[in-house]
């Protein structure tokens, strides 16, 4: 008996040093005010429902699923060829469904947020391929009309025909083009588009085609230098009271529905970033969350689309994240 309990409590004190080696104190002035995440208001977790933040603040409650109609394009000037329902309000796809085969993944709180679409008296709009319309099955048994097999939704802040308020929110929904891609244009997230404002491009993400980024890589920002992003390309940054020895998180609740978490990332999917204390952190509330030098990394739903920075300094905690896991831009 002795002996299997040392052995165990050998296992357990490797395991503890690996990850000490990995997320040192060594940490110099960066030294944040972490605070311990508890259960008591736990934030939505990545699955049927995917990330707080994804949705949107504020989401109005779930209604019934309307049917969209004869279905129209709009021709954005921002956006280029938008796919509408009959009165006009735009159609949005979710990056976490798969079009191969059709699933939605937005159920829930989310489904509060972005309403879904139903699949009945649906027709396609005129000049566009009819074959693409189709429909897939929920989990509470409803009938869900897609697009190129992506499930459809509508934006709960979308308030008037017209309105693409969805476009990019937590660089997951965008506005639906004719055959069930993103509509690209000026929001630069077309499939395959090169409208990243660095000239790089991104596949179909759940559709059959890879993306064009990593995982993880680095762009170059014409006011902050190198900064990392993410697989969508969008902002990747850290909270200033966050701590990564021991790693903590002072976003939790309401906090991660503007700054959603980076999912875990294989360290083999990144480019141009530091690997050392490139671990995952298991949160309190369940969810796990991408490190960089051991600090909890972030997006922010404030930016629209790959490229924006709308996140960086706010509130004097929040800031781009460079290369080397560090503070961009941070008063010193």
């Amino acid at each position: 008996m002795n002996t299997w309990r040392n052995a165990s409590l050998a296992v357990t004190a490797a395991a503890v040093l690996a990850l000490t080696t990995a997320c040192g104190q060594d940490k110099g002035t960066e030294n944040p005010n972490g605070q311990a995440v508890g259960a008591a208001n736990p934030a939505a977790q990545p699955g049927a429902g995917g990330y707080g933040s994804d949705y949107g603040a504020g989401a109005a409650n779930q209604a019934a699923a309307k049917p969209a109609g004869q279905l129209a394009v709009w021709d954005s000037k921002e956006l280029g060829k938008v796919v509408t329902d009959s009165a006009g309000f735009t159609l949005y796809r979710f990056d976490k469904d798969t079009a191969s085969p059709p699933k939605s993944n937005c159920e829930g709180e989310c489904a509060k947020a972005w309403p879904v679409v139903a699949a009945g008296g649906a027709s396609a709009a005129p000049g566009t391929d009819a074959s693409l319309i189709g429909e897939v099955t929920r989990a509470d048994g409803s009938k869900q009309l897609t697009i190129g097999g992506w499930p459809m939704y509508r934006y709960a802040k979308d308030a008037k025909p017209g309105d693409a308020k969805g476009q990019g929110v937590g660089g997951t929904w965008y506005a639906a083009a004719p055959d069930g891609k993103k509509a690209g244009g000026g929001a630069g997230a077309g499939e395959g588009s090169g409208d990243y404002g660095d000239g790089a491009g991104a596949g179909e993400e759940a559709g059959g085609g890879a993306a064009d980024l990593a995982g993880l890589s680095v762009r170059k920002d014409p006011k902050l230098g190198e900064i990392i992003v993410d697989k969508n390309g969008m902002t990747v940054y850290r909270f200033q009271k966050d701590s990564a020895w021991p790693m903590k998180t002072a976003c939790t609740g309401d906090c991660l529905k503007k700054w959603p978490v980076v999912d875990p990332v294989d360290k083999n999917d990144t480019e141009g970033i530091l690997k050392k204390g490139f671990v995952t952190f298991n949160r309190p509330d369940g969810i796990k969350q991408q490190t960089i030098d051991c600090w909890p990394i972030y997006t922010f739903s404030g930016d629209a689309k790959p490229g924006d920075t709308n996140g960086q300094g706010v509130g004097g905690t929040w800031y781009a994240v460079s290369p080397q896991g560090k503070l961009v831009g941070a008063p010193k």
